[in-house]
């Protein structure tokens, strides 16, 4: 299995960015190639002229077409998810998503956001046609604790319990997702097939 991580946080520091590195791990030891992309890692100039042949943004589209699922996160900003990250989204096709599992995930500073992920991230998603959006995860900055030094950074005992839940059913769902059949391949078969009447 293969999986996309996608981070909507321009600061190297970022709360959303702990939510997907835990999650990366998570999904790693379970034997799941986790390829990781971050708005910072975009040149700025490409997605400030909406360049759809930037290389960096041609490489997320392929590796977005061979996974199973995609992982995303992102701040709330104004309200709203990372204005970066809607425009990497806004540069990739319409059926991007076709026959991927999506797992949202926000950080904000207050319960007054949670909503940003059902009313800001999740349409986007649902327009460049998810196949399966889980429920998804809002944490409140308060819940995550960054860690000094080389230590690793805190969730809170309840979050940490439902980001577990959410990526066990993320793991699930890609699992038994049906696979896309190739259309030369099923052009052959039917070539090949011996048809009675």
């Amino acid at each position: 299995m293969l999986v996309v991580s996608l981070g909507g946080s321009p600061s190297q520091r970022s709360r959303s960015g702990v939510l997907l590195d835990r999650s990366r791990r998570w999904l790693q030891e379970q034997g799941v190639e986790v390829v990781s992309y971050q708005v910072r890692d975009f040149p700025a100039e490409d997605l400030l002229h909406a360049r759809f042949d930037s290389p960096k943004v041609i490489d997320l589209l392929q590796q977005i077409e061979n996974a199973d699922g995609l992982l995303i996160a992102t701040p709330v900003y104004k309200a709203s998810i990372a204005g970066a990250l809607k425009v990497i989204l806004d540069l990739l096709p319409e059926r991007a998503l076709n026959h991927k599992v999506v797992l949202p995930m926000a950080t904000g500073g207050s319960i007054a956001h949670m909503l940003v992920v059902d009313y800001a991230l999740k349409p986007v998603l649902s327009a460049l046609k998810a196949q399966e959006m889980l429920q998804g995860i809002f944490a409140v900055d308060s819940q995550i604790a960054y860690g000094e030094g080389s230590a690793q950074a805190q969730l809170a005992p309840e979050l940490e319990q439902r980001l577990q839940e959410a990526l066990e059913q993320f793991h699930s769902a890609m699992a038994r997702r049906p696979k896309p059949l190739d259309p030369q391949l099923l052009n052959d078969r039917l070539l090949s097939a011996r048809w009675s009447i």
